[in-house]
C-alpha cells in the first residue's frame, strides 16, 4: 500500500522543488562566471577547420579546431596567474585600446597573404613565444563577430603551436568588464 500526501503537502514539495532548481541554476551561473559583450553568444556558426576569406565582421563560431576558447573572466585570472602569456591583438588600423601589454599583430588575421609574409608570421610567433611552442598564446580582435583572431589561432596551430587560445569576446569584451586597457602599438612583423 502507498502512501498518499495530502494535496496541499504536494503542492507545497513541488514548489520546495521548483525553488530548489532555481537555486541551483543560480548557483551554476555563478559559478560560470560573467559574460561580456556577446563573448558566448551562440549564432549557430558550425567551427570550420579552414580560414573565413571574406565577410570577416560576422557572427563567429563557439569553439575553434585545435584551440581553446577563453572567456574574459578566465582570461583575466590566467594574466593574474601567469607571467608568460602572449597577448595578440590582430585588428587592422587605426591604432585602438587593447589589452595591456598586447602585440598588435595588423592584419594577421587575414586569409590572404602577400609574399613571404606567413613564414613571417611563424618567425614573429616564434620571438614573441621566446621559442616554447607550449606557451600560452592568446588571439582576439574586436568582438565575438570578427573572424580575425579565429584565422589568426587556425594559423598558430597549423604552425605547431600548442597552447592557442582564442579570446572570442576581445577587446569590446575586455572594455565592458571594466579592465584596464591601453593604446595599441604597431609591433613590426
Amino acid at each position: 500500500m502507498a502512501l498518499e500526501l495530502p494535496a496541499w503537502l504536494r503542492g507545497a514539495s513541488a514548489i520546495v522543488g521548483a525553488m530548489l532548481a532555481l537555486l541551483l541554476l543560480a548557483a551554476c551561473t555563478a559559478f560560470a562566471g560573467p559574460r561580456f559583450a556577446d563573448e558566448d553568444r551562440d549564432w549557430g556558426v558550425a567551427a570550420a577547420p579552414s580560414l573565413r576569406r571574406a565577410d570577416y565582421h560576422a557572427p563567429t563560431p563557439r569553439e575553434i579546431p585545435g584551440a581553446r576558447v577563453m572567456l574574459t573572466t578566465a582570461l583575466k585570472a590566467l594574466l593574474d596567474r601567469e607571467s608568460g602569456v602572449v597577448l595578440v591583438d590582430v585588428l587592422g588600423d587605426p591604432p585602438h585600446p587593447t589589452l595591456p601589454g598586447a602585440y598588435w599583430l595588423r592584419h594577421a588575421g587575414l586569409a590572404e597573404f602577400p609574399g613571404d609574409e606567413l613564414p613571417r608570421l611563424e618567425a614573429t610567433l616564434e620571438k614573441l613565444s621566446g621559442g616554447d611552442r607550449h606557451r600560452p598564446l592568446v588571439f582576439f580582435c574586436l568582438s565575438s563577430e570578427c573572424w580575425l583572431s579565429y584565422n589568426a589561432a587556425l594559423r598558430a596551430v597549423a604552425f605547431g603551436f600548442r597552447d592557442v587560445i582564442w579570446y572570442r569576446g576581445g577587446v569590446a569584451a575586455w572594455r565592458e568588464a571594466g579592465y584596464p586597457m591601453a593604446m595599441s602599438e604597431p609591433f613590426s612583423w
